[in-house]
């Protein structure tokens, strides 16, 4: 049983380009979800989960997001910096790989959330994950259980958590619910260039070292101004 990471990465450089106008001066994850933004709302919820340390990577209005870390006391933040190019999902990694130590981290997007937004996600996806058979594993939600999700879905999943992608199917069941645990050590000598973290994710499965969760929660996926509405209502009819 693997224990609680103590260090987590936030992905917060995007531009936000599908959440305009309202990015055109707030970076997207310091938007507001129920009186809170969604960057403090996921940092409330590994500090209550046990993280200690949080590496933030930062590149659209770095500054915004720089400053409305400073206050906070109850959790280490470390910046990434990556205002002089952003590196996509998987180039943010090799970038941060010296602040991350050789633990399992925690990964997460900043536009998604799942509620009731509790630790229990974070605990399942600690106690599921073995480094000896797994490069990392994903949390995974529901398609048919969630709010501001378009897609077709990205994953198969068979019985002992095995992923492999929807291929040719034209639906999935399961899509990337936006938080993952990893063995950053999978990220030594990485380009620092930008590249997608499904780079990654294809080097796993070809062998057999991707695995997932289902997440037992609603999924909130706060993608473009209309889903960041749909669960603003949301959160706020289920005090979430």
């Amino acid at each position: 049983m693997s224990t609680m990471p103590h260090t987590a990465m936030l992905l917060a450089a995007g531009l936000g380009t599908r959440m305009r106008p309202l990015t055109d001066t707030s970076p997207k994850p310091l938007l507001e979800l129920a009186g809170r933004a969604i960057l403090h709302r996921l940092l409330d919820v590994l500090v209550e989960a046990g993280t200690e340390r949080a590496v933030v990577n930062v590149h659209y209005l770095a500054g915004q997001i720089e400053s409305a870390l400073i206050d906070r006391k109850d959790i280490e933040i470390v910046i990434s910096d990556e205002r002089e190019e952003i590196l996509e999902t998987g180039g943010a990694l090799a970038k941060a790989r010296p602040q991350l130590g050789n633990d399992p981290v925690f990964i997460l997007n900043t536009d998604a959330l799942w509620g009731p937004t509790d630790t229990g996600p974070l605990e399942r996806l600690a106690e599921s994950y073995d480094p000896d058979i797994a490069d990392e594993c994903l949390l995974l939600a529901d398609t048919g259980r969630c709010l501001g999700f378009k897609g077709a879905g990205d994953f198969r999943c068979g019985e002992s958590g095995l992923l492999n992608r929807r291929g040719e199917v034209s639906r999935a069941p399961w899509a990337y619910a936006g938080v993952r645990i990893a063995d950053p050590r999978n990220f030594e000598g990485l380009p620092v260039q930008p590249f997608s973290a499904n780079r990654l994710w294809d080097r796993a499965l070809a062998a057999g070292r991707l695995r997932g969760i289902p997440l037992d929660r609603f999924w909130l996926h706060v993608g473009d101004p209309q889903a960041l509405e749909d669960a603003e209502m949301w959160m706020r009819c289920h005090d979430a």
